[in-house]
């Protein structure tokens, strides 16, 4: 049977109430998640008599041997040491950023309440509801939906959001089903990129409309959250999809030689209106030849991302992006790029969203469907204002 979310979620706020202490919400979500990953991988990995199993546990490194931890007076370097690092050194895909540190006193204390913190931390995962082994969690995406879950509730207790909105499963599955991808269009070789993956809950609701193994790229910014990301795949047996930490603007990862590569498939939830989208890039200057219908401004990044995605489209390729309503409207330089957009043909509809639909920011958002097959053909945009097509649900705003 499913583990209940609700039983999941009130396990993780139990856990966030053992490590509250002087951390913001930002910090501790890391500890957190971390031990969700080791317990999930312990109890489906640590047994596994399979060839090539998605995470390989080395002897010592489970989730048991950290119950074993427990009380003792150097718990946290032995986190670090034994469990932590043994992990990264049996998987390549994970790196010791990915983690946090489980020994730092100005985070967890120092001393006994330390100890007694990580241990604590520990006791709740031993919880029977967070049994593994024989169910996996309702729904898909754990790692992503508890990632959601802690920012959603924590950023107003830390006054923040950080800039990060996190991308609603619903929101998710309405994109993978507008780029039109399923199993009959798919194969081994088809591709998908997220050049702002975040936890990486987009490309995985592409991979799982796709209903196949398919090959997932893509970037984040932030290195523990592209960490997480990793975690994330492996959680949901894609070990293989590549996810590198980075700026996609200015240093883009994925690249054939000196051209950025192209995929079957890209999708995208960018940081709405990004200040500082131009740190580290001359646009007139670039590379990759990304700005040629015009520069975006210079305090407003939508644009930016926008013809990032564009460059990154197979000649057939099919693309969705999350963006501000204000793409729609506003003047000057983004008129230019938006003008040359429609008279290529390349955006194929615009679907309006409802406002407050992501958490951390009340902006009404837009998803901009590309697709560059029969492009030069293409002689209107298929418009569909969905604002009111919503259901309020506990949780949050659901497409109806």
């Amino acid at each position: 049977m499913a583990i209940k979310k609700s039983d999941l979620y009130s396990s993780l706020w139990a856990s966030c109430d053992e490590l509250r202490g002087g951390m913001d919400a930002s910090q501790y979500k890391d500890y957190v998640l971390f031990m969700l990953f080791i317990k999930y991988i312990t109890d489906k990995y640590a047994d596994s008599d399979a060839f090539a199993p998605p995470v390989i546990i080395p002897k010592g490194a489970s989730f048991k041997d950290m119950i074993a931890l427990k009380g003792k007076s150097d718990i946290g370097d032995k986190i670090n040491t034994q469990i932590i690092a043994p992990l990264v050194n049996a998987n390549s895909r994970l790196s010791k950023s990915d983690f946090p540190d489980f020994n730092d006193p100005n985070k967890l204390g120092q001393g006994p309440e330390m100890v007694e913190r990580l241990t604590n931390l520990i006791g709740i995962f031993q919880k029977p509801e967070l049994d593994f082994s024989q169910n996996r969690a309702e729904h898909d995406d754990i790692l992503g939906d508890a990632y959601e879950y802690l920012m959603r509730h924590f950023a107003s207790e830390s006054g923040k959001s950080k800039g990060q909105f996190y991308t609603p499963s619903e929101v998710s599955r309405v994109i993978a089903k507008v780029i039109g991808i399923g199993p009959d269009n798919t194969k081994a070789s088809t591709t998908a990129y997220d050049p702002t993956c975040g936890s990486g809950s987009l490309l995985l609701k592409v991979a799982a409309a796709a209903g196949k193994s398919i090959t997932l790229e893509g970037q984040e910014k932030d290195v523990t959250t592209a960490g997480l990301a990793r975690m994330n795949m492996i959680l949901h047996d894609f070990p293989t999809a590549s996810i590198l930490p980075g700026n996609t603007l200015a240093a883009p990862k994925f690249k054939d030689g000196e051209q950025l590569r192209t995929y079957d498939y890209v999708v995208a939830n960018p940081p709405f209106s990004d200040k500082a989208w131009s740190t580290g890039l001359t646009p007139s200057e670039d590379l990759y030849q990304r700005f040629t219908w015009g520069e975006p401004p210079a305090k407003q990044g939508d644009y930016a991302y926008l013809l990032h995605i564009v460059r990154s489209m197979k000649k057939t390729g099919k693309a969705a992006c999350i963006l501000p309503h204000g793409v729609l409207f506003r003047g000057n330089a983004e008129a230019v790029i938006r003008e040359k957009l429609v008279r290529s043909g390349i955006l194929k509809g615009i679907i309006g969203l409802p406002a407050n639909l992501f958490y951390g920011t009340g902006i009404p958002a837009c998803i901009l469907v590309l697709d560059k097959e029969n492009a030069a053909a293409r002689k209107g945009v298929f418009m569909i204002d969905a604002s009111k097509g919503f259901i309020v649900t506990d949780r949050h705003i659901g497409a109806s």
